[in-house]
């Protein structure tokens, strides 16, 4: 697969390759032009790399093949010591937006601000060879490696699904908080992060409330995404007859855990503040309304209706975190935090710095 990759990326042709969570198998789309289409009204049928900023296109390449195998990974050596941390005036920066966020959140409407920022790294390392040392490292995470010739290339391992559906049935998560992995130490959150984490479930509940029924939430519980944890809990439900994936996602997208709360004052202070754009960095990517074939009889002794095939179709949607941007000589990593009115500058300096960790590992 990865040689097919690689001269689809020498032909200047779009693709994706990636693997879901704890699955066994990569898959690749592979488009036969190098047209950028872009999504209208979610009726498409695709691979979707969408942007943070929801009133952007969303990018579709379209089934036009499909390749799916085991990647057999190896492990490559590691190289200590050799990325420089970020300069003093970044630190200097994103400490100073980081109580600006405080101070807003303390005189306005606003709960949460989730704060982002880049790092460039100058960096040689073939984009395949990277690809493959992100799945060995991380095989509980969405890993992909996405290209369009018009639009550039992007890597990642993300812990965080939008949202899945199959047929009317949707699930997705409410993820915040952030602990880094300590040896024989238990986790233990804080009320700000406990906080934090039942903001994000409050909202998505809100939100789906009235367009789901038999909704369904768990308990928040620790979850490992590499080497940090998070809280996380699991929601549920069925879309009602009039609801559609496009629906969902307009909905959903973006949720307070990478954007704050109320969503639109804290969008606001994110676009008008942060300093950069953050492209598709906590915007949202996977198969949009793939149609799956699945058997409508499974009883053996029903010969009959055996032949009939249900199709139904499949949205499997994860939230575009711990990525990076790959251009001829430069990876740009972007990391970010939720910020509220606890925040301490400096702590959610050194959480951005634990984060970064996740992509510096395979560079």
């Amino acid at each position: 697969m990865l040689e097919t990759l690689a001269k689809q990326f020498k032909n200047k042709l779009p693709f994706v390759a990636y693997r879901k969570p704890n699955a066994i198998l990569t898959k690749a789309i592979l488009q036969h032009d190098d047209s950028l289409h872009t999504v209208s009204d979610f009726t498409e049928s695709g691979f979707v790399f969408a942007p943070f900023d929801n009133t952007k296109k969303a990018i579709l390449l379209p089934f036009d093949e499909i390749l799916e195998e085991e990647i057999h990974t190896k492990q490559f050596s590691e190289i200590n010591n050799v990325l420089r941390d970020p300069s003093a005036e970044a630190h200097k920066k994103y400490v100073q937006l980081v109580q600006k966020s405080v101070d807003t959140i303390q005189h306005s409407e606003i709960e949460k601000i989730v704060l982002s920022r880049k790092e460039e790294i100058s960096a040689v390392k073939d984009h395949f060879e990277l690809f493959e040392q992100l799945l060995h490292n991380y095989p509980t995470a969405y890993v992909y490696l996405w290209y369009h010739p018009k639009v550039g290339m992007w890597a990642g391992a993300t812990p965080e699904t939008l949202v899945h559906v199959q047929g009317s049935t949707l699930k997705t998560m409410s993820l915040a908080g952030t602990r880094k992995l300590q040896e024989h130490v238990v986790v233990s959150w804080d009320q700000k992060e406990i906080e934090e984490q039942q903001i994000v479930t409050d909202y998505i509940v809100d939100q789906l409330k009235t367009i789901t029924t038999n909704l369904n939430v768990t308990e928040a519980e620790t979850h490992q995404a590499g080497s940090l944890f998070h809280l996380c809990s699991i929601i549920s439900g069925r879309m009602i007859s009039t609801i559609n994936i496009g629906d969902i996602i307009k909905t959903l997208h973006p949720t307070p855990a990478i954007c704050g709360f109320p969503t639109e004052a804290a969008k606001s202070f994110i676009l008008s503040e942060e300093g950069y754009d953050r492209k598709f960095y906590t915007g949202y990517l996977g198969e949009l309304n793939e149609r799956v074939e699945t058997a409508r009889n499974r009883n053996r002794k029903n010969q009959e209706n055996s032949a009939y095939k249900a199709v139904r179709t499949n949205s499997e949607l994860y939230v575009n975190l711990r990525c990076m941007e790959l251009t001829h000589n430069k990876r740009i990593l972007y990391i970010g935090g939720g910020i509220t009115k606890d925040s301490n500058p400096e702590s959610e300096w050194q959480e951005t710095l634990a984060k970064s960790q996740i992509m510096k590992r395979v560079l």
